[in-house]
C-alpha cells in the first residue's frame, strides 16, 4: 500500500512538471489547475479536491519530505495494519486535514500529503498505546516515543509561516480517533477486526460529511 500511494505522488508530480509546471515554486494558478484544495471551488462545485489535493505538491522539496516520512511510517503501519485499514486511516485522515484547512483558511490554496501522514502516525500512536500487541510493552516504547516526537516536532516546524499546520492538526485528530476506535479490536480474530473497520469507516464517512457541510454553511458557499 505505501509504494502504491507514494507510486501516486510521484506519478501526479511527474505529470504535473511535463505539462509545464514549475518543479520548484509552481504558480497558485497551476496548483489549482491540478486540484489543489481551494476553499471557493472545494466547498463549492468541486468537492472532489479535498481529496485530490493530497496527491497535488508544491515542489519537490514537498513532495520528497512528505514521500520519505510516509516511506518511514509506511512501513511500519504495514506490519500492523491490513491493507484496507491502512487506506481508510490515510484517505481518511488526508480529508479531514482538508475540511480543517478549509476551516482555517478560507481563501488559502492548500496541497500535500501531510495531513494524511499526519493521521497515519496518530492511528499509530493510539493502536500502539491502547491496543493490546502480542509485543511487550518495552518493547513498544521507543517506537511510541518515535512517533510522538515526530508528531511533536513536525508541528511545531509547522509554525513556519506558509506550512499548513492546520491540516497536520486535522490529520492527526483524525489518526488519533480511529486508532482509538480500531485498538481494543487488535486483540481480537482478524473477522472482528474487520467488522470494527467497517464500523469505523461508516461513521468517520459520516463524520467527514458532516464536518463538510459545517464548513461549508459556515463559509456561505
Amino acid at each position: 500500500m505505501t509504494r502504491i500511494i507514494v507510486g501516486i505522488n510521484v506519478a501526479v508530480f511527474v505529470a504535473m512538471a511535463l505539462s509545464g509546471v514549475s518543479p520548484l515554486t509552481p504558480t497558485v494558478q497551476q496548483l489549482v489547475k491540478w486540484g489543489s484544495n481551494f476553499a471557493p471551488l472545494s466547498l463549492g462545485a468541486e468537492p472532489w479536491r479535498i481529496l485530490a489535493s493530497n496527491y497535488v505538491h508544491i515542489g519537490i522539496i514537498h513532495i520528497f519530505f512528505n514521500m520519505w516520512c510516509l516511506w518511514n511510517l509506511g512501513r511500519l503501519a504495514e506490519r500492523i495494519f491490513d491493507p484496507w485499514t491502512y487506506l481508510l486511516v490515510y484517505t481518511a485522515s488526508g480529508i479531514g486535514g482538508s475540511i480543517v484547512s478549509l476551516w482555517w483558511h478560507l481563501q488559502g490554496v492548500g496541497a500535500g500529503a501531510s495531513g494524511a501522514i499526519f493521521g497515519l502516525a496518530g492511528t499509530l500512536i493510539a493502536v500502539l498505546y491502547l491496543g493490546k500487541l502480542p509485543i511487550s510493552r518495552d518493547a513498544l516504547k521507543p517506537t511510541l516515543k518515535s512517533l510522538i516526537s515526530f508528531a511533536a516536532y513536525n508541528l511545531f516546524f509547522g509554525l513556519v509561516p506558509g506550512i499548513d499546520n492546520s491540516a497536520h492538526l486535522g490529520g492527526l485528530g483524525v489518526g488519533l480517533a480511529l486508532g482509538a476506535v480500531l485498538a481494543k479490536s487488535y486483540s481480537e480474530p482478524a473477522e472482528s477486526r474487520a467488522r470494527w473497520r467497517n464500523y469505523a469507516l461508516i461513521g468517520t464517512a459520516l463524520l467527514l460529511v458532516a464536518a463538510y457541510n459545517y464548513v461549508r454553511h459556515r463559509a456561505a458557499y
